[in-house]
């Protein structure tokens, strides 16, 4: 994380400019500041931007990245201070990165039931208990808020003691989620309009059921289950109404098998498999496996208009290119700019 840098004087005449501005603009410039931190900083620019912070729609709190591995009890302090201080006007985003013991647990409860009586529309929570394993506890009101309409929960833990009730969600993003099917099926039940799903290295379920016919666009970042040295969960999508599907990060699992996605416009594959093998002796049953489960991807994927294949996939696909493999005319690699491999593809790719 970048660390903040001082802020400079703002000239005169472009002061005059800026107070000349109406507030509901300097609001809307100081709620798009990357940190709330900042912006209350710019008070010291400008007498006329003194309290204005008070009004912005968002706010973004970072733990210090210097003590990223230990709790700082200043950060703390600042967000009680600064909820304290700010108008309690609607929220548009009210974004948390921070670790935390159980002895902080209650800030950031206060912090997010804050979130909620401003009818926030975007709550992003990034949290990282200091004790192992440990995941932060969500009160029972986060899951039955309407006012969400983008969800990011990292770290937390998924515990709602009845129906999901998340009327106006329209996408949610899961990181490091127990999950079982139960519980995915009550998510998908309680969000009616629901459009977007990233499930970010979830586990703890074996088929990803999604019927629902509002969400459209799926990705799947990643699996690993929770004892890490484990990779013999075979996990089945079957979503025959989503029109986008990306799987990528790393995958540590024996099979993801693609069942019913028949209404897919465009997929991309930008995985790497993991194993628990080591030594030379173990490299021919890896990338047969490697193998195993891109050709079986591409042969599900051939109804796609368009496929797209990232460089972590690419190697694989370049193995099987020379054993014989004729990849469809739909498929495409991804140009990325930091390799000099794709510098000559058309408009970003390069087709087959």
């Amino acid at each position: 994380m970048a660390q903040s840098q001082p802020l400079k004087r703002i000239p005169l005449e472009d002061e005059d400019r800026i107070s000349r501005l109406p507030d509901c603009l300097l609001v809307e410039i100081l709620s798009r500041i990357p940190s709330t931190k900042d912006a209350i900083r710019t008070g010291t620019l400008s007498k006329r931007w003194k309290h204005l912070w008070t009004w912005v729609s968002r706010l973004v709190f970072l733990h210090p990245y210097e003590t990223h591995c230990r709790t700082n009890p200043d950060f703390f302090s600042f967000v009680d201070q600064t909820l304290t201080q700010r108008r309690p006007l609607k929220l548009q985003k009210f974004k948390v990165h921070s670790r935390y013991n159980h002895h902080l647990e209650s800030h950031i409860h206060n912090w997010i039931r804050y979130a909620v009586s401003c009818n926030v529309e975007d709550l992003h929570l990034t949290l990282w208990g200091l004790e192992r394993r440990t995941e932060f506890p969500l009160d029972q009101f986060v899951f039955v808020s309407s006012c969400f309409t983008h969800l990011t929960l990292a770290g937390c833990t998924f515990n709602p003691t009845g129906a999901i009730s998340w009327e106006n969600l329209r996408s949610l993003r899961i990181w490091c989620g127990n999950l079982d099917e139960d519980l995915i099926q009550n998510v998908l039940s309680g969000s009616p309009v629901l459009k977007t799903l990233v499930l970010d290295n979830c586990y703890g379920y074996r088929r990803l059921n999604i019927t629902s016919k509002s969400v459209k666009n799926l990705v799947f970042s990643g699996y690993m289950h929770r004892r890490i040295s484990d990779v013999s969960d075979v996990i089945e999508i079957n979503a025959p109404n989503i029109l986008s599907l990306k799987i990528e990060d790393d995958l540590m699992l024996w099979k993801l098998l693609l069942l019913d996605v028949s209404s897919l416009v465009e997929a991309r594959l930008d995985y790497t498999k993991r194993f628990r093998h080591s030594g030379t002796t173990a490299e021919e049953a890896k990338e047969a496996e490697e193998e195993e489960m891109l050709t079986g991807f591409i042969l599900n994927l051939l109804h796609v208009k368009h496929l797209k294949i990232g460089i972590s996939c690419f190697k694989v696909l370049t193995r099987l290119k020379a054993k014989g493999f004729l990849p469809p005319s739909n498929l495409k690699i991804l140009n990325r700019a930091s390799s000099s491999l794709y510098d000559n593809g058309p408009k970003g790719y390069i087709l087959y």
